[in-house]
């Protein structure tokens, strides 16, 4: 019988497997109830007051699959993964939604005080948008591959590193592949 020299190597594996499946557990009842096959619609005037659609954010994409995040000024954890969406929106086709942040103009501010005013935005102080894709926390994130179908939905702090995987999934399996 193998043995190791750390006797609470046992007690360490189990809290990190109870943490792992906790936070897994979270996850999952925060995202229930998300859109899942064709994307609800998605129009709504950006920051600048233009009117801007999911659909053309992916006629724009040329085939590649769509990043749409929700997120707020007030969420904590938005702030924590501000720099992950921003970077990946240099890279792949990024539609955000600022989820009941204020007036356009308060959005706008907080968004280049912080870096990121070059992040295509949806305001939608009302909740609206927000409702129709039935986004109850904040940060939710969906990749909408080319043919408007949400692949992935998920809620909560992601990495640069998970959306970038979940982007290239979609873009490299389509759905009705499977």
């Amino acid at each position: 019988m193998l043995k190791f020299k750390f006797p609470g190597w046992r007690r360490i594996v189990l809290e990190a497997f109870l943490i792992f499946a906790l936070v897994a557990a979270v996850m999952l009842y925060q995202s229930r109830g998300l859109p899942a096959g064709p994307a609800p619609a998605l129009v709504g005037a950006d920051l600048q007051g233009q009117t801007r659609s999911l659909d053309q954010a992916l006629k724009a994409a040329n085939g590649r699959p769509v990043v749409v995040a929700f997120w707020a000024t007030w969420c904590g954890v938005c702030k924590a993964e501000q720099g992950n969406l921003a970077a990946v929106a240099k890279d792949w086709p990024t539609l955000t939604v600022a989820l009941q942040s204020g007036t356009a103009a308060e959005v706008a501010k907080y968004l280049d005080e912080r870096g990121y005013g070059d992040l295509v935005t949806l305001n939608d102080a009302d909740g609206a948008l927000s409702a129709v894709w039935k986004v109850r926390g904040v940060p939710a994130h969906f990749i909408v591959d080319k043919d408007g179908i949400v692949r992935f939905a998920l809620v909560g702090y992601t990495t640069q590193l998970g959306l970038r995987l979940r982007l290239w999934w979609a873009n490299q399996y389509p759905a009705d592949a499977w």
